[in-house]
């Protein structure tokens, strides 16, 4: 595998609210994550922060990742209690009060990857069946789109693109949406925050994602786009690269 994270505040914002990382653990298996913060002045931050150490300390104690349904189980046990630790810290810090974060992660093995999604930060995939999204926003506007009220063209530009649905340490109970797909050697993996997605368009990321090249160099290559277009989010984005048996390694992990 070849894996890294990568973020950058962008040219309008004047903090980073995004957090995230790509984490291995003592098996090998890859744990990446993408944590888009909101709530207030620098509130996003801790929120984003919190989920993502708490998940990482719990990767590292994972023992065994056989199946799918351990994957999903570890997701929806561990981003549950990140749920709560966050909403606990927000009620009892007024200055944190609200606070909460998207997240997108993705568990990989050599064999499959199962991802969790809370939110509108997402994740794509790149495998012989070609480009595509995996997730689902849990957006204002996405529900416009699913109800046919407007066109997915008229959803990259609406005035309430960024108003989501759903987000981790809000509400005492959370539902998240997880799915699992077979990985293989050339496939590859794409988590981003909507500072990346709703400027970078999904041929653009394709293109990039399918040079040849380090991916430190194509995560470079997809931030300095956003930033070209505009950059007034920030932008976090996680690659994955199932290379051949044998070579493995993490850059900025």
């Amino acid at each position: 595998m070849k894996a890294i994270f990568k973020t950058d505040t962008g040219k309008v914002r004047p903090h980073n609210e995004d957090n995230g990382g790509v984490f291995v653990n003592h098996r090998g298996d890859y744990l990446a994550i993408v944590a888009d913060g909101m709530g207030g002045h620098k509130a996003g931050e801790v929120a984003s922060q919190c989920a993502v150490s708490h998940l990482k300390d719990q990767w590292q104690q994972v023992d065994t990742m056989e199946t799918p349904a351990q994957a999903e189980n570890w997701f929806r046990t561990n981003i549950t209690a990140v749920n709560k630790q966050i909403l606990k810290y927000s009620r009892e810090n007024k200055e944190y009060e609200g606070m909460g974060t998207t997240i997108v992660a993705v568990i990989v093995t050599d064999k499959f990857a199962t991802v969790a999604n809370i939110g509108d930060s997402r994740c794509y995939v790149m495998n012989e069946q070609g480009y595509k999204q995996l997730t689902e926003d849990h957006s204002f506007v996405n529900e416009l789109v699913k109800t046919g009220q407007i066109t997915p063209e008229d959803a990259a530009h609406h005035p309430r693109k960024n108003i989501v649905l759903k987000a981790v340490g809000t509400e005492p109970d959370i539902e998240m949406d997880t799915k699992t797909i077979t990985f293989e050697e050339g496939d590859k993996i794409l988590l981003c925050s909507d500072g990346l997605s709703d400027k970078v368009t999904k041929d653009e990321m394709e293109s990039i994602l399918n040079e040849q090249g380090d991916v430190e160099e194509k995560a470079g290559k997809l931030i300095q786009m956003a930033n070209q277009y505009g950059g007034e989010d920030n932008i976090s984005l996680a690659i994955i690269e199932y290379e051949a048996r044998g070579e493995s390694r993490c850059n900025g992990c």
